[in-house]
């Protein structure tokens, strides 16, 4: 009786355990799910003048795709259309498009600071 009683004892224990080490994993999946999800900017990022920081801002742009970005308008000069992030390695038709909304194309002698 004293060992089934042990048995039950280290059984609920081992439950327990196991519960607790879910729920951590499942607070640190939705810390790291909510953390690379960005909140772009509410008004249209200018690609011709913003800096890698705030290209970075953009959703599914990280450091290296902003350092592109910059590094092929400072070479290539402005862009003309926001298509022609296209040229840019790691933007595809798709992300292009979730791009969009949050991008904008604007003369330098125009934009306003």
């Amino acid at each position: 009786m004293v060992a089934a009683a042990s048995s039950v004892t280290k059984n609920r224990q081992s439950l327990y355990t196991f519960c607790v080490a879910l729920l951590f994993v499942a607070i640190f999946a939705l810390a790291g799910r909510s953390a690379a999800q960005k909140k772009p900017s509410a008004t249209p990022v200018n690609i011709n003048t913003a800096t890698i920081a705030q290209l970075e801002t953009l959703p599914g742009v990280g450091p290296n795709t902003a350092k592109s970005i910059v590094d092929f308008r400072n070479h290539s000069g402005p862009f003309q259309r926001v298509e022609d992030l296209l040229a840019i390695k790691g933007i595809s038709k798709s992300k292009l498009e979730k791009l969009r909304p949050y991008v904008t194309i604007v003369p330098a002698a125009t934009e306003h600071k």
